[in-house]
C-alpha cells in the first residue's frame, strides 16, 4: 500500500474527502516526526510505539574496496508493533 491507497482507504473509513484526508495523514507524519525530532515517543495503545534509539560508532568496511571504515553514531526512528497489531497479522 502505497500513500495514495492510504488516503483513498482513511478516506472512505472515516467517510471524508480525499483531500482531507490527505491533510490529516500529513498532519499525523508530521505531529510524530516533530515528536520524534525532539526527543519524546508516540504510543498508539493497540497500534504500536514510536520512538528513537541511539546507534553507537562502530566499525564496518567498504564493500568495494575492503577498507575498514568507522561508521558515525547516529539516532534512528523505530517502530514497535503493540499487541492487537501483532495479534492481527498472526
Amino acid at each position: 500500500m502505497n500513500k495514495s491507497e492510504l488516503i483513498s482507504a482513511i478516506a472512505e473509513s472515516a467517510n471524508l474527502t480525499k483531500v482531507d484526508a490527505g491533510r490529516a495523514l500529513d498532519g499525523f507524519i508530521a505531529a510524530v516526526t516533530k515528536a520524534l525530532s525532539a526527543g519524546d515517543t508516540v504510543a498508539l495503545v493497540g497500534f504500536g510505539t514510536y520512538s528513537v534509539k541511539e546507534r553507537a560508532e562502530r566499525k564496518g568496511r567498504n564493500p568495494q574496496s575492503g577498507e575498514e571504515i568507522i561508521i558515525k553514531a547516529a539516532k534512528t526512528p523505530t517502530f514497535k508493533a503493540g499487541k492487537s497489531l501483532k495479534d492481527a497479522v498472526n
